[in-house]
């Protein structure tokens, strides 16, 4: 073949080949998909926290492939942070909240994570479900939580939260389930949390120093669980109960001082877990109680009489389920005279 043939063929193919910087700039341009705002806010959120677990978020990669983040499939932005059981000592970012689309957000199991939560979370206007358990969080639980009206699953549990509970999380329109269990929360239970707007409602406030009397208006609220136990709380708890409801739990022990007659409530068919013990609850066991899918059942240390429905899943429960009462008798007691 003629020389300069061979040279121009060279050429040619030359042409055609990419070169090293155009070929990574397309590469780079199609594999990288993190929004770069979001990229800034995480970058901010990772300086101040530095935990063990962060080792993926290695500036100038694509964060939607970070581990604890999440990046919508559409839209790229970032729609989840998970961080848990993380070495972490230090507060929660305000830069959280420079992550508009997150619908999730989720700090657990973290016991050297103090301070309050962060007011910014309000800019979070698709945030559904908000997970902060298991911290050294503390302070007041805020009101401003009140101004993210998406939530729809608020859990502040296990925590070093005090002083009263905001009366405004009530009005938060597609809250369906609400932990503000196990922290040091006083005063009473709002006479608002009568008017939660979602059908079959969960509500935790165990293990807090609530005291006073349980608001008439919550038996306004079809509860699907309920659980005010470890409290000071008094009076009358009647009006959790409901034949027409749809509940399933109810847990009201170790109040103390909670007195109603117990011969009066309807139950739910729903009704699977009932602990009512260490109270002043009177009269007797409905017979009703027989005909339903019990799985937990305690009404010891109370101040019951009469005899123990026999039938259904009630004689499933051992004596330690009835024991303590003024005068309860049969099986699992002792037999009626």
């Amino acid at each position: 073949m003629d020389t300069r043939v061979s040279v121009f063929l060279t050429l040619l193919l030359l042409c055609f080949v990419p070169t090293p910087s155009s070929s990574s700039s397309r590469s780079l341009s199609k594999t990288v998909r993190c929004n770069k705002n979001d990229y800034k806010a995480l970058m901010k959120i990772k300086a101040e926290l530095q935990p063990y677990n962060m080792g993926s978020w290695i500036p100038n990669t694509d964060c939607c492939d970070w581990y604890a983040v999440e990046c919508d499939s559409t839209t790229n932005r970032i729609v989840t942070l998970s961080i848990f059981q993380a070495n972490i000592s230090g507060q929660i970012p305000e830069a959280v909240g420079d992550l508009p689309y997150l619908n999730y957000i989720m700090f657990h199991h973290i016991t050297n994570l103090t301070g309050t939560i962060p007011s910014t979370l309000t800019n979070l206007k698709h945030l559904t479900m908000l997970r902060l358990s298991n911290t050294n969080l503390s302070g007041p639980i805020p009101s401003f939580l009140s101004q993210i009206p998406s939530l729809e699953f608020l859990e502040l549990s296990y925590n070093q939260f005090s002083g009263s509970i905001p009366s405004s999380l009530s009005s938060l329109p597609n809250l369906t389930v609400l932990h503000l269990d196990r922290n040091s929360l006083i005063g009473t239970i709002p006479e608002s949390f009568g008017k939660f707007k979602q059908p079959s409602f969960s509500l935790y406030l165990s293990h807090n120093q609530l005291s006073g009397e349980i608001p008439k208006s919550l038996g306004d609220v079809d509860f699907n669980t309920i659980d005010l136990s470890r409290n000071m709380l008094q009076g009358d708890a009647s009006m959790l109960f409901k034949a027409n409801g749809s509940t399933e739990g109810i847990d009201l022990s170790r109040n103390h001082m909670l007195e109603f007659d117990l011969s009066k409530v309807e139950f739910a068919k729903n009704l699977q877990h009932l602990d009512i013990s260490h109270n002043k609850i009177y009269g007797s066991i409905p017979e009703a109680i027989t005909g339903l899918d019990l799985q937990y059942l305690n009404v010891s240390y109370n101040r019951l009489c009469g005899k123990i429905p026999q039938g259904g899943k009630v004689q499933n429960f051992d004596s330690y389920s009835f024991y303590h009462n003024k005068c309860l008798c049969g099986s699992p007691l002792t037999a009626c005279k």
